[in-house]
């Protein structure tokens, strides 16, 4: 027998949660969903990445058998999209920072679903006003090094310069920059690099990565770093990348041994691939959801604190 609660589809949040679980006030993971490519190169499509995001989510399984314990137990709240601004990708970015900032100060896990990848820069320095000694883990296909492109230094290219501007900067799973970026990288002491072919890490580079890591990490990942067959729906795709196991390897060990205070999965583009793609970006951040949460064992990890109910 069904109750009249059945007679409706979820709520088109995260994981399709009901006020139980997806209360603000109770939740200790934020979403916000920012539909903007307003400086997409290659192929458009990435601002109708989070809501893709958002619908595949209610597929996923509740229960993580490798943390043993239902994620969405700690409470995850979705907020309304941010409306684009089309008079240019810096008010853009000047939005969302101060949308971000509100948020940071809550002391919650924020959790962004993009859209481009040239909005990271104004969630790192949102983080920056509250946490002067972050540190950021950038995932990517691309360097993302460059001081302008198409004439603009907000573009998705300039990100990463942008956030090493701010503070230090590590990267993994790149394998496509140009000539001025790999220039730029080798002459600042606050690039750390580990190229696509460089993973899976051994311990001794999986410990270097740590070491360039401070206490206090914001993740931001394109999703193009992953290998196309993983995720084929992207607006820049590059041949090769990391494959499942090694991206939630890494995360897990940063979450391990460093506190993720919020982190963003960006440049997913649903036009330009299957559904399996907008499947697996969600459940890489549900993952971290519960990475970032998780109440590992005493000296191991940083995480947010953890509660049994929302």
């Amino acid at each position: 027998m069904t109750s009249r609660e059945d007679w409706f589809l979820p709520p088109r949040n995260f994981m399709g949660l009901s006020e139980d679980y997806a209360n603000y006030e109770r939740a200790r993971v934020l979403v916000l969903p920012v539909p903007y490519d307003s400086t997409t190169s290659y192929k458009s499509g990435a601002r109708e990445g989070p809501q893709a995001i958002l619908d595949a989510s209610q597929q996923l399984e509740w229960f993580d058998h490798e943390l043993e314990r239902e994620t969405v137990e700690v409470g995850i709240h979705t907020l309304a999209e941010v409306a684009p601004v089309m008079a240019g990708p810096e008010t853009m970015v000047a939005r969302v920072y101060g949308i971000a900032r509100d948020l940071v100060a809550s002391e919650k896990l924020l959790v962004t679903l993009g859209g481009e990848h040239s909005l990271s820069s104004s969630l790192v320095l949102a983080f920056l006003d509250q946490h002067p000694d972050l540190t950021v883990l950038h995932i990517d296909a691309h360097a993302d090094m460059r001081d302008l492109y198409e004439e603009t230094p907000y573009s998705h290219a300039c990100v990463a310069r942008r956030i090493s501007e701010l503070c230090p900067i590590v990267q993994a799973g790149i394998r496509s920059l140009s000539k001025e970026e790999w220039d730029y990288m080798q002459g600042d002491p606050n690039i750390t690099t580990f190229f696509a072919e460089q993973h899976p890490l051994s311990t001794e580079e999986m410990e270097r990565l740590i070491a360039a890591l401070g206490p206090k990490v914001y993740v931001t990942i394109d999703v193009d770093s992953l290998d196309p067959s993983i995720v084929p729906g992207v607006g820049t795709p590059e041949p090769g990348g990391l494959g499942w196991y090694e991206i939630v390897r890494l995360l897990r060990t940063v979450s391990q041994r460093c506190r993720i205070l919020g982190f963003d999965v960006m440049e997913y583009c649903p036009p330009q691939g299957n559904t399996a793609g907008a499947f697996s970006v969600a459940k890489l951040a549900y993952k971290l959801m519960g990475y970032a949460t998780h109440p590992w064992p005493e000296g191991v990890g940083q995480g947010l604190p953890h509660t049994d109910s929302p």
